[in-house]
């Protein structure tokens, strides 16, 4: 039977090491043996999952690998969803795509059991797949549905980005080229499994080349720090905040301590150190260049299309500009008027193209075809040619937040927070900040003889707000801005902060 790309490659490095921690390594046939007894375990007896969704909830690493892997290798689509979220974020996941199935690992299982009870969901605990045996898998084909990837968009509820095996392969492969994988290349995992940037950029671009990963349960910065000290890795992926919280420490070091010169040292050896998920300040850029000699490569991507563009690997990495087209992918630009952009410093929107590029939203007919002009992806973003590079404006809708890598919903943070007792409007949007990137900041109406603060605000959100999505500012105001049509201007709402 043949296998897709994925698993052929992963059998061509059967013996090498795919997952190494400070107590286990596990190799690329432990994953090819592990996820065909989950894929045992799901099918239950059946042949073929027919594109049945299954939804992840376990932390990085060699079991959340070995469960995806499985997943598809029995026919079904991955649903990953957050470990930090909220009850009702996790429902709305689950219902939304209508996912039969949960696997979980030990640590989430306890906290997602009730609602898989009170939905009829069937809980599958990774830990006991190692006493199944395994079974005849189905035959896959690239074409087949393989993930719905969830993202905030501009309306209030996060709509489910639905890839193909093809459309996952597209954008390793562009990656992969573009970036120069190899099976000697290491790199740490800490990033949330629920985003592009944790499952494509570091872990299946890994798993393709045959590169070796180090995974983590969270930013650990100790722990990690020590083990760039010691020259483990040869890449290295973040969002901005992390780079802004690496500078903090090693600023705090005295510049002759051995420890901040091991340290320094070892970013400087890696071979590649990428910025993304959100805008990286120029002043990061610099600063982390003055502090290791390393010059980060910023790119852009997004959920529905996977990365479009990055600086060059081999070439100049401006700080600010996203750089080129990645290989396989075509962009233009598409002014207010219509018009194609055709020159250079003229803003446009940013339209992608190409077999990396998503088709459908999950159930969601109308919004897919709203967003494609003729099989143009319309991403919502501004952006410029600048001496022969891209460089970001910002978003067409300001109902998007980019926060310390993740991309939020302000209608539905703004849906939250009305459910306070105290609160009778309120409007949120994102504020620059150095560290996050933009600082959700929420400016509320209050009930007449009501007050907040917002240490009051952030205790009230936690259950209620996944903690990225919390309010970092708050102002209270005795009236929003509106338009002549009544609707709140949110571009007016920043001048209350």
């Amino acid at each position: 039977m043949p296998d897709l790309p994925i698993f052929a490659r992963a059998r061509s490095h059967s013996s090498a090491i795919a997952f190494r921690t400070p107590s286990t390594t596990h190799r690329y046939q432990d994953l090819l043996d592990h996820s065909a007894l989950v894929a045992s375990v799901l099918l239950a007896g059946t042949k073929d999952l027919e594109e049945a969704r299954v939804a992840l909830l376990v932390a990085p690493g060699f079991d959340y690998v070995a469960a995806q892997w499985g997943i598809w290798r029995a026919g079904g689509m991955k649903v990953p969803i957050c470990l930090s979220a909220t009850e009702p974020e996790w429902e709305y996941a689950l219902t939304d795509s209508g996912a039969s199935i949960v696997i979980v690992d030990d640590v989430s299982a306890p906290k997602i059991a009730p609602l898989c009870a009170r939905l009829g969901v069937r809980l599958v605990e990774v830990e006991a797949v190692g006493q199944s045996q395994p079974c005849e898998l189905p035959e896959l084909t690239p074409d087949r549905q393989a993930m719905i990837l969830y993202t905030s968009g501009t309306t209030s509820k996060p709509k489910g980005v639905v890839t193909t095996h093809a459309n996952i392969q597209a954008q390793i492969e562009s990656l992969v080229e573009a970036w120069e994988w190899s099976a000697s290349d290491r790199i740490p995992l800490f990033l949330p499994m629920h985003h592009i940037h944790g499952i494509i950029n570091v872990t299946l671009c890994a798993l393709w080349s045959g590169a070796s990963i180090e995974p983590f349960s969270r930013f650990d910065m100790q722990a990690i720090l020590d083990r760039v000290r010691d020259d483990a890795y040869t890449l290295f992926m973040a969002v901005p905040t992390i780079y802004v919280k690496l500078i903090q420490a090693l600023e705090s070091a005295a510049d002759a301590d051995a420890e901040r010169v091991a340290i320094v040292g070892g970013f400087a050896r890696m071979r590649l150190m990428v910025s993304g998920s959100a805008a990286l300040p120029a002043s990061v850029h610099e600063k982390w260049t003055e502090l290791t000699g390393q010059k980060l490569l910023e790119r852009y991507g997004m959920t529905e299309i996977g990365m479009a563009l990055s600086n060059p690997y081999r070439g100049e990495r401006r700080p600010g500009a996203v750089g080129l087209p990645l290989p396989g992918v075509e962009i233009r630009l598409k002014s207010e008027s219509g018009a194609i952009v055709t020159r250079e410093d003229e803003p446009g929107e940013i339209q992608v193209r190409g077999p990396a590029v998503f088709r459908v939203y999950w159930d969601r007919p109308e919004a897919s075809a709203e967003c494609f002009d003729d099989d143009w992806f319309r991403t919502g973003d501004m952006a410029v040619l600048e001496r022969g590079y891209y460089r970001i404006m910002g978003r067409l809708s300001v109902d998007i937040i980019k926060s310390g890598g993740y991309k939020l919903s302000a209608l539905e943070i703004e849906a939250a927070l009305l459910e306070h007792p105290d609160i009778v409007e309120c409007a949120v949007i994102g504020l620059p900040d150095d560290t996050w990137g933009e600082a959700v900041s929420a400016a509320v109406v209050l009930k007449p003889g009501a007050s907040l603060e917002l240490g009051g605000l952030r205790d009230w959100s936690k259950g209620r707000l996944s903690v990225y999505k919390i309010p970092q500012r708050l102002q209270v105001v005795t009236e929003l801005p509106r338009n002549a049509m009544g609707k709140v201007t949110k571009p007016a709402v920043r001048g209350l902060f």
